[in-house]
């Protein structure tokens, strides 16, 4: 998956014969996830129609400010399209749009539009060789990544006058990539390597029965995909759960035993940065295994457990620089219990949830945890969505980490 994907990304277009390839950049931008709206310069629907992108879009076209139908005017809200953006790209980025853009001038929607954005601007210049080298050019560019704007840079080829020289726009693939490469840059975990433990395990009985938990897994896939989108290398450790995630930043390892988790755990935990186990690992598991079903034939049966290795508390004893990570699900005396684990684990950061809350625990959308710090810092959180809570987790770490 694309750092983009789910993204709302505002393509702007103006008047350069480069504009014929925003079709295929609209298709892009659609592939990675993204979601696409198009504004346009007037003129530049001399080189793509209008109807062409909003096919491919899904959402209509804007170039003017109003939308004539029947004589009802219908205000195009520049605002408001600018405060829908998480990311402005404007390709092709004429001379003339640049030139207004670096100075103020503001005579159409797109220009509007990109003087009330909050977002990143990116901005792909296209024009002749010798207008790309023009002082007042070079000028525009100056101003532009002064004000913050990203310049995606023109590349060399042959240009619609016939010559061959500096000012092609860059090819749509390349612009994406470009894009991607910029947000990926500067995101807090960028860099960094975070492993993560997830979902439920299961510890055999014989080759049909096993003892197991609720976890659904839910939280662990949700910390992974907040990691991601924050720049981290991800190794998720994964027990038995329909949960799925597609990111390139996400390397899923399945497992089924609390056996198993622990020797995938040890075999990354030195390589890692951050290391979060939101897993419900088994803390018994049956001590002899019958290689065949078991035939129901006593009133009772008594099955011999013996304890699991615990995960958590290995990687505490044998930690370096690693941040250390880990949650605790209690039913009383919840606190206590937690800061208990954090010194005994040699844990940097607990996360608290108790089953007597309502809407915390297994299986659902919902969590409602409180963060204990090595510091002895307790952070209280109110009931959120595991999407929420995912990012609480993260900017909690990237708190103490920065501190």
């Amino acid at each position: 998956m694309s750092i983009l994907s789910g993204k709302n990304i505002l393509l702007g277009i103006t008047a350069g014969i480069a504009a014929y390839k925003t079709a295929s950049l609209v298709r892009l931008f659609i592939k990675a996830g993204a979601n696409v709206k198009v504004v346009m310069t007037p003129a530049s629907k001399d080189f793509i129609t209008p109807l062409t992108l909003s096919t491919l879009s899904k959402n209509p076209v804007h170039s003017l400010f109003t939308n004539e139908d029947d004589d009802n005017a219908v205000w195009n809200n520049h605002v408001e399209l600018g405060l829908w953006a998480d990311v402005f790209v404007i390709a092709p980025a004429t001379a003339n749009t640049m030139s207004k853009m670096a100075n103020g001038t503001c005579d159409n929607l797109l220009l509007a539009t990109y003087l009330s954005a909050k977002c990143p601007v990116y901005f792909a210049p296209a024009m002749d060789l010798d207008m790309y080298k023009h002082p007042s050019t070079l000028s525009s560019f100056k101003k532009l990544n002064a004000f913050g704007n990203v310049m995606i840079p023109a590349t060399s080829g042959e240009l619609a006058s016939g010559l061959v020289g500096e000012g092609r726009m860059a090819e749509p693939e390349d612009i994406v990539v470009f894009i991607e490469n910029d947000i990926l840059d500067k995101l807090p975990l960028r860099g960094k390597k975070i492993l993560i433990t997830a979902g439920p395990t299961y510890e055999a009985i014989d080759p049909v029965r096993f003892i197991g938990n609720h976890s659904s897994g839910k939280m662990g896939f949700e910390i992974a995909k907040a990691s991601a989108n924050l720049g981290a290398e991800v190794i998720l450790v994964s027990g038995p759960t329909h949960q799925t995630v597609s990111h390139s930043l996400i390397n899923v390892i399945k497992v089924t035993s609390a056996s198993e988790m622990y020797d995938e755990a040890h075999k990354y935990f030195n390589a890692v940065d951050i290391a979060i186990l939101s897993a419900a690992v088994a803390d018994y598991r049956p001590k002899n295994v019958s290689d065949k079903k078991i035939k129901k034939k006593e009133t009772t049966f008594t099955i011999e457990l013996e304890k699991t290795k615990d995960i958590l508390k290995s990687l505490g004893a044998i930690k370096k620089q690693q941040f250390l990570v880990g949650f605790a699900l209690e039913t009383n005396n919840e606190l206590e219990h937690a800061k208990g684990k954090l010194e005994s684990k040699n844990l940097n950061l607990i996360v608290l949830n108790s089953l007597n809350d309502k809407g915390a625990g297994f299986g659902g959308s919902t969590n409602k945890v409180t963060f204990i710090t090595d510091t002895k810092d307790v952070i209280e959180h109110q009931l959120k969505s595991k999407a929420e809570v995912a990012s609480d987790v993260l900017q909690q770490i990237l708190k103490q980490i920065d501190a």
